[in-house]
C-alpha cells in the first residue's frame, strides 16, 4: 500500500521540484497593494494558507507592467523594489513546508478599473488613480464601462514580452519555486489568442498559428531566465463560453505547443473573455477540458473551479481528469482546507508543531523547505 491514502495528498513532481501534496492555492487577487508592493495583508493571506497545509501558495496575479494592472491597487513585480517584500513572504512558505508560486500577468483591455467592491464597476481616469494607455491586440474595448484600448505596436508588443522576461528575473531574487504566466480570464495574453478580441491582420492576428505567437514568445523569452530546474505554467481559458471564440479544440493544440517549449503543466480555467459568455456553472464545470488537454497533449494539468469537497477532489484525480487541483474561494472561506481534507480521506498531514496539540492523532511535525527554490546540485 502507498505511504498515502489518497491521491490528493500524495507528493507531485514538476520539473525538479517535489510538492509535498496536490492541493494548490490558485491565484486570487486582493486588491490590497499601494504601488504594486506586497504587504501585511498578503503576508497573512498567503502565510496563512501554507499553514493550513497547502502544498503550493500562488501569489494573486502580479503585473509586470504598471500600466498592465487590473486596478491601481493590483500586487506588482514591474520594479526591483517590489522583490524584498515578496522574498519575506516567499521565506515564511518556505518555513511552513509550502513550496511558492507567482502568477505574472498583464490585464490589457481590461486594466484601470475600480476594484471589485468600489460603488461603481467601472474604469477610472488619472485623476482617479487610472491611467490612459491602456494596451490590447485591438482597440475593442471588453464593455462600455471599461477603457477604450489601443492596439499594441511591434514595439509595444517587444515592450510586453521583455516586461514578463523582467519580472521572471525578479521572482527568481525573491526565491520562488514557480511561475505561472496568465493567459486566461480575458487578460491580455488571452485577448491574443482570442478571435473576439484579436482583430489584427499583421503577423500576431488571423490563424491560430499567429493568435498564439504572443504567448509562446513569452514563454520562450521567460523559459530563457527561468531555471530548467524550475516549473513554468501557463494559466489559459479552455474556452470563451461564447461563438466564434477561443474553444478546447485550440486550447487542446496550444497545449501541445506549450508542451514543446518547456511550460511543465497548464492550469485550466475558462471564461472571462467577453460579457456575453454563457456559462453552466456547476461543481466540476471546468475539469473535463482539464481531463481533455491532459489526455491529448499529454501534459499535467491542473483543475480548477467550484472544487468545494475532499470527496470530490479525489475524485477528479483518481478518475485521471487532472493531476492537481487549484482552490480558490473554498480557500478564502477555509484557510486549512487541507488539513480537514486529510483527515476525511483518512491521510496523514502535517501539523505546525505550534499546533500539533490540536491535530488528529497520528498527525507529523512539519518540516521547514530549504530557504533556496532551486535544488542543490547532486554530490557524485
Amino acid at each position: 500500500m502507498s505511504a498515502h491514502a489518497s491521491r490528493l495528498f500524495s507528493p507531485i513532481q514538476l520539473a525538479a521540484i517535489t510538492f509535498p501534496n496536490r492541493v494548490f492555492v490558485s491565484p486570487m487577487c486582493q486588491y490590497s497593494s499601494n504601488d504594486g508592493f506586497s504587504n501585511d495583508w498578503h503576508l497573512v493571506h498567503l502565510g496563512s494558507r501554507a499553514v493550513g497545509g497547502a502544498g503550493l501558495v500562488m501569489t494573486e496575479a502580479a503585473a509586470v507592467l504598471a500600466e498592465g494592472r487590473i486596478t491601481p491597487q493590483d500586487l506588482g513585480l514591474w520594479k526591483d523594489e517590489h522583490i524584498a517584500s515578496l522574498k519575506r513572504i516567499v521565506e515564511f512558505l518556505h518555513g511552513q513546508g509550502a513550496r511558492a508560486g507567482v502568477q505574472l500577468a498583464h490585464a490589457g483591455r481590461k486594466a484601470s478599473m475600480a476594484r471589485p467592491w468600489a460603488p461603481e464597476q467601472r474604469s477610472l481616469t488619472p485623476s482617479e488613480g487610472g491611467w490612459k494607455n491602456v494596451m490590447a491586440p485591438s482597440a475593442v474595448p471588453f464593455a462600455e464601462n471599461y477603457s477604450q484600448p489601443s492596439a499594441l505596436d511591434l514595439a509595444g508588443i517587444q515592450t510586453i514580452t521583455r516586461a514578463f522576461t523582467r519580472a521572471t528575473e525578479r521572482a527568481l531574487e525573491a526565491g520562488f519555486d514557480l511561475v505561472e504566466l496568465h493567459a486566461a480570464h480575458g487578460y491580455l495574453l488571452h485577448e491574443f489568442l482570442s478571435p473576439l478580441s484579436n482583430r489584427r491582420t499583421d503577423q500576431y492576428g488571423g490563424s491560430f498559428e499567429n493568435r498564439i505567437r504572443l504567448v509562446v514568445e513569452v514563454v520562450d523569452a521567460v523559459r530563457a531566465v527561468w531555471p530548467a530546474e524550475l516549473p513554468l505554467l501557463v494559466r489559459i481559458s479552455a474556452t470563451d463560453w461564447a461563438e466564434g471564440g477561443w474553444d478546447i479544440d485550440q486550447s487542446v493544440a496550444l497545449a501541445k505547443v506549450l508542451k514543446e517549449h518547456k511550460v511543465n503543466m497548464i492550469d485550466v480555467s475558462s471564461g472571462g473573455m467577453t460579457p456575453q459568455q454563457v456559462m453552466p456553472l456547476g461543481p466540476g464545470y471546468q475539469t473535463p477540458f482539464a481531463e481533455r488537454i491532459r489526455r491529448e497533449a499529454q501534459i499535467p494539468t491542473g483543475a480548477v473551479g467550484m472544487i468545494t469537497s475532499a470527496a470530490q477532489a479525489e475524485h477528479i484525480l483518481r478518475t485521471g481528469q487532472a493531476d492537481l487541483v487549484l482552490l480558490a474561494r473554498e480557500l478564502l472561506r477555509e484557510p486549512y482546507w487541507p488539513l480537514h481534507a486529510a483527515q476525511e480521506l483518512g491521510d496523514s498531514a502535517s501539523w505546525p508543531a505550534q499546533y500539533l496539540r490540536a491535530a488528529p492523532q497520528g498527525s507529523r511535525e512539519r518540516e521547514p523547505l530549504a530557504s533556496s527554490a532551486i535544488p542543490e546540485p547532486a554530490i557524485l
